[in-house]
C-alpha cells in the first residue's frame, strides 16, 4: 500500500466538490449537506444525472475489463473520486490478480478512504494530484514505483476533463500523459456533453459548479473524439456511456437517449 499524506485542514466542508457530489448521485454516503443541496440543484435541472453517473460507473467497470482482458496489467486512474466498490483495482483484479493500480484524485477526502478502500490489497497506490501538472504527476513517487512505462498502462480519465476548461488546454495536458506511454496503451475516457440538453439547462448547471469548487466544460462529440489523437478507437467508438459495449441490450428509453455524455476507449499503436 502506497499513500500520500495530507493536511486535514485542506478538506474544504464549506463548498460542494464535484467528487463528492458524484458520491451523492451514485447513491453513496460520503458526501456534506453542502454536496448533496448543490447536487439536489443540479438534479432539479437535468434529472438524468443520476442516471449518467451510474452509466458512467458502469462504463468504466466494462473499459477496464477490456482492457484487462486486452493483457494490460496496470492502471493509472486520474480523478477517481471518492472510492464505490467495484473499483478499479477489483474489477481488472478479476481478470489478473496482479494487476497494479495507481490512483490520482485531487480531493484530500478521497486518500482518506484510500488507505481502506484502494491500496489495501497491496500493488496499488494513491496520490494527491491533478491534471494541471501532467508531468508532476507522472513523475510522482508513489507512480513511478508502481507503474512500468516500459509496458502497456491504461490511462484512465473518466469523467474529469470536463472539469478542465478550454483556457487551460486539456489536449496538451492528455498529450503530456499519453506521450509517456507505451505501444499497446490505452486511453479511457468520458465527458460530459451539451450536446443533448438545452442551451438554458446547461446554464443552470454551470452555475451551480460554478458555485462549488470546479467549473464545467461540457464539450462536443467532435472535441471528445480529438482527445484521441494519435490513439486507434476500439469499436463502437465515442458514444454515450451506456452504448460503449453494454452487457445486456439497451432498452428504448427516452431518459437513456439524452444522457448528457460521451466515452470511448483508445489503443496507441
Amino acid at each position: 500500500m502506497t499513500t500520500e499524506g495530507f493536511d486535514a485542514e485542506q478538506i474544504d466542508t464549506s463548498r460542494p466538490h464535484p467528487a463528492r457530489m458524484y458520491d451523492y448521485y451514485l447513491g453513496g454516503q460520503d458526501n456534506y449537506e453542502v454536496d448533496r443541496i448543490a447536487a439536489e440543484r443540479v438534479l432539479s435541472v437535468a434529472p438524468d444525472v443520476r442516471l449518467a453517473a451510474r452509466e458512467n460507473r458502469a462504463f468504466l467497470h466494462r473499459a477496464v475489463r477490456v482492457v484487462a482482458e486486452r493483457g494490460i496489467r496496470q492502471f493509472v486512474d486520474v480523478g477517481t473520486g471518492i472510492p464505490t466498490t467495484p473499483n478499479t483495482h477489483q474489477v481488472a483484479r478479476e481478470v489478473d490478480p496482479t494487476a497494479r493500480v495507481a490512483y490520482v484524485d485531487n480531493d484530500p477526502i478521497v486518500s482518506v478512504y484510500a488507505g481502506a478502500k484502494l491500496t489495501a490489497e497491496g500493488n496499488a497506490g494513491f496520490v494527491l494530484g491533478d491534471l494541471h501538472d501532467p508531468e508532476a504527476l507522472m513523475e510522482n513517487p508513489v507512480i513511478r514505483d508502481l507503474i512500468d512505462f516500459d509496458q502497456p498502462v491504461a490511462l484512465m480519465l473518466v469523467a474529469i476533463l470536463h472539469f478542465i476548461d478550454d483556457e487551460a488546454r486539456p489536449t496538451e495536458m492528455i498529450h503530456a500523459l499519453t506521450s509517456r506511454l507505451a505501444p499497446g496503451s490505452c486511453l479511457v475516457l468520458s465527458h460530459a456533453t451539451s450536446d443533448f440538453h438545452s442551451a438554458e439547462d446547461v446554464r443552470r448547471v454551470r452555475e451551480v459548479y460554478r458555485n462549488s469548487t470546479a467549473n464545467v466544460t461540457p464539450r462536443g462529440r467532435s472535441a471528445v473524439e480529438a482527445f484521441f489523437d494519435g490513439f486507434e478507437l476500439l469499436e463502437p467508438g465515442v458514444v454515450q456511456p451506456h452504448l460503449w459495449r453494454p452487457d445486456a441490450p439497451v432498452p428504448d428509453s427516452p431518459e437513456l437517449a439524452r444522457l448528457a455524455g460521451y466515452a470511448g476507449v483508445g489503443v496507441k499503436p
